[in-house]
């Protein structure tokens, strides 16, 4: 698939494999009458982290929610490859625990403890409850809440409530992570420590990622690709690259190379909400 809506800025887009999902011309009409999103054309490589950004408006989150099949379309198709075959069309939440979603909230059972809300989705495929268990148990210890399996929501930081989130979308070891600005709300230092941890989990998982933010910053640090959104109705203007080499840490948040890269994406929003 061609690439689309790149400008003369010397950067070209890039997926890392063969298309997970693929958006051909997808558009979005809601009930009101609202066109949130109109002639959205994207392909996510195998193993790519990819953000979207844009300004509030611009039909990021609505664009994710199609690709998770949570909304439909209203004009163009969303495909997502079948086992790891491109070509096949499914339903994403429907495909076999593929599609793992982290939402902008945590969105916890009160209720529950850890433990428990990670099992989860793992409970509702059929899963039994000692495995569940087991399952859930691993993917809190991989986003760092070994120890934390009995407590409930109410005793957890903002910060340790979206690690849970993260375990329980990572649970079903999806091929898929859909991410919608989790860590908006949270303050930057915990921001920067979950932006590494996910980093982390992302290289030693492997899985696809689609990561939604307004922050020109975040988007940098974590991407290896950004598309870039306008408004009014909700379209994709740029499809960029970020050439910085993984592992990323510290080192490269403080370097030249970050900020120009900020700089160069900074600009592209900026033309963005001039369109």
């Amino acid at each position: 698939m061609p690439d689309i809506g790149v400008q003369d800025t010397g950067v070209q887009a890039v997926t890392a494999g063969p298309p997970v999902v693929t958006l051909s011309g997808v558009g979005k009409r809601y009930a009101n009458g609202t066109l949130a999103v109109q002639g959205v054309e994207m392909a996510i490589g195998q193993g790519d982290f990819v953000s979207l950004l844009g300004p509030s408006g611009c039909g990021k989150s609505t664009v994710l929610r199609m690709v998770a099949g949570l909304i439909a379309p209203t004009t163009g198709r969303i495909e997502m490859a079948a086992g790891g075959d491109a070509g096949s069309s499914i339903s994403p939440l429907r495909g076999g625990g593929d599609v793992g979603f982290v939402f902008q909230e945590p969105t916890l059972m009160p209720w529950g403890n850890a433990l428990k809300n990670v099992m989860l989705p793992l409970r509702l495929a059929g899963v039994a409850k000692s495995e569940a268990a087991d399952r859930a148990a691993a993917a809190l210890a991989s986003v760092g809440l070994a120890g934390f399996e009995k407590s409930y929501p109410r005793a957890l930081s903002g910060g340790m409530k979206m690690r849970v989130s993260i375990a329980r979308a990572l649970v079903t070891k999806p091929r898929l992570l859909l991410m919608d600005e989790p860590f908006a709300a949270l303050d930057e230092i915990t921001r920067h420590k979950l932006n590494n941890d996910l980093l982390t989990l992302w290289q030693a998982e492997r899985f696809t990622a689609i990561f939604v933010t307004h922050s020109v910053f975040e988007s940098v640090y974590l991407s290896r690709r950004i598309v870039v959104m306008a408004a009014r109705p909700g379209r994709v203007v740029e499809d960029l690259t970020v050439d910085a080499p993984y592992p990323r840490g510290e080192v490269f948040r403080t370097s030249s190379d970050y900020a120009a890269h900020c700089r160069h994406i900074s600009a592209a929003l900026h033309r963005a909400m001039g369109e």
